[in-house]
């Protein structure tokens, strides 16, 4: 300890301030608790700064570059229209600036000492907090460790000025001529359908059969795949990257398909296989707390490690790497520090897809309920049979529901089509609130909506559908 580190006491310590972070601090705070966050970075980690938000960004810009060059079926076109990309990169951050300013405004509000530097653990109650310029000890009565992920790096795509991750993706100087995607998942999909809107040329390789490798239903990635080559992107499966050389103007990328050796050039490579867990470099080993090999945290339902008083939520514990989910397991962390019975349940969370259409699901797939032995039926109904789909010029889709056979109690959902995002929140308030198949087809959806989507599928599901021909 240096001369003049005298302690600073505190009830609960947060590490790191992205959306579990920050919103477990809040929490805490309004649960009557003195409460510090720790952050070495920017305030809204990942999601805010570079993640969800300046994608979405990025990929909203891409959507009215598109419909202006692209509205020619519904009697518009225009002539010479022209992306300063400048222009959308500062749109970009001013986005970020207003979100991340709010969070600091809300912590600050909640009365959330904000402190600034990396956090290494010393003791189950201690913590140094460093910069460059000072270290300054911590001690807690309890913790959330929320410190995040960051890209996989592969040892023969090494990250440079051509070979890039995501967040080298979402600050690119230029829109690339061309550019190779290594993983067909979320983030190599909603980048590649960013970029591919701009007109890049878009290739993405992914090593399963499938875009999402599976997360979704197959009908629902072949959507997307479908629509990715309308735009002309080549999505090559079970390909295997093999390495890549870089020359002055971009780089050439090696993979093997189909048993031959193949070569693409492009202005750029960005590589999304995954992320890591930010669990090293903290002293968690010197703690004892349980890891995988991996470096994923094992918690119980109430995001406790085996460290009663250390806590932790978001990328470094099991399950999807999720905003949401991280703010979900935030709010109950920090009940669970104030002694409520507040516990984790995960049927409700909804996976998001901002694709071309997007992809949502919640709860049970047909065939997650079938493996696990529930009899359930599957209801669809098809975007093309609604109203306000057909005015957005947008009928490509469909929604299907999941409810158990024998009582029509909703357990799942799947959509793909517009405004999935914002859709599957109805659904998952079913699944949390108990609501049969009958309670969504009672309940009266404004005309002509996206919503009615919801209720044609309930009524396909209780067998008196209106709009479709059973």
């Amino acid at each position: 300890m240096v001369v003049g580190d005298f302690p600073i006491e505190t009830d609960t310590l947060v590490l790191g301030a992205g959306p579990g972070g920050y919103v477990a601090a809040i929490r805490a705070a309004q649960l009557g608790q003195k409460v510090t966050i720790v952050e070495k970075a920017n305030l809204g980690g990942v999601c805010l700064n570079v993640g969800c938000i300046p994608s979405k960004a990025l990929i909203a810009a891409g959507h009215r570059y598109e419909t202006a060059l692209h509205s020619e079926s519904i009697g518009i076109t225009a002539e010479n229209v022209k992306v300063d990309f400048s222009k959308v990169q500062e749109w970009k951050g001013s986005v970020v600036n207003k979100l991340t300013s709010g969070v600091e405004g809300l912590l600050k509000g909640n009365k959330v000492e904000i402190v600034r530097g990396e956090g290494y653990f010393v003791d189950a109650n201690t913590i140094r907090v460093m910069d460059d310029n000072s270290a300054q000890t911590y001690t807690f009565k309890n913790a959330i460790i929320a410190t995040g992920s960051r890209p996989i790096e592969l040892p023969t795509f090494k990250y440079s000025n051509r070979v890039i991750n995501s967040t080298g993706a979402l600050n690119l100087p230029e829109i690339p001529k061309k550019l190779v995607i290594i993983g067909g998942g979320v983030i190599g999909v909603e980048l590649g359908t960013a970029y591919a809107n701009f007109g890049t040329e878009v290739t993405i390789l992914e090593g399963s059969d499938e875009l999402f490798a599976g997360a979704f239903e197959k009908q629902m990635s072949s959507i997307v795949a479908r629509n990715l080559k309308k735009k002309g992107a080549d999505i090559v499966t079970n390909a295997l990257a093999k390495g890549v050389v870089e020359n002055e103007n971009g780089v050439v990328v090696t993979y093997e398909a189909k048993g031959e050796e193949k070569t693409v050039e492009a202005d750029y490579v960005l590589v999304t296989v995954g992320r890591r867990p930010n669990t090293d470099e903290m002293g968690l080993d010197q703690l004892g707390i349980d890891m995988t090999d991996r470096g994923i945290i094992n918690i119980d339902v109430q995001c406790r490690t085996n460290i009663p008083n250390i806590y932790a939520i978001g990328d470094i514990v099991p399950g999807p790497q999720l905003a949401h989910k991280a703010s979900y397991e935030g709010k109950i962390a920090a009940e669970a520090i104030a002694g409520h019975n507040a516990q984790i349940d995960y049927l409700g969370i909804p996976a998001v897809v901002f694709s071309d259409p997007e992809l949502a699901s919640v709860g049970y797939t047909e065939k997650q309920a079938k493996d696990e032995g529930i009899e359930v039926v599957g209801s669809k109904f098809p975007f093309a049979a609604n109203g306000r789909a057909l005015a957005l010029d947008a009928a490509e889709g469909f929604l299907k529901l999941v409810t158990r056979k024998e009582d029509g109690l909703v357990i799942g959902a799947q959509i793909a089509g517009p405004s999935a995002s914002d859709m599957i929140a109805e659904l998952g308030l079913a699944i949390e609130a108990g609501m049969t198949a009958e309670d969504l087809a009672m309940t009266i959806h404004a005309h002509p909506t996206l919503g009615e989507i919801t209720m044609e599928a309930a009524e396909v599901a209780i067998g008196s559908p209106i709009h479709i021909i059973k």
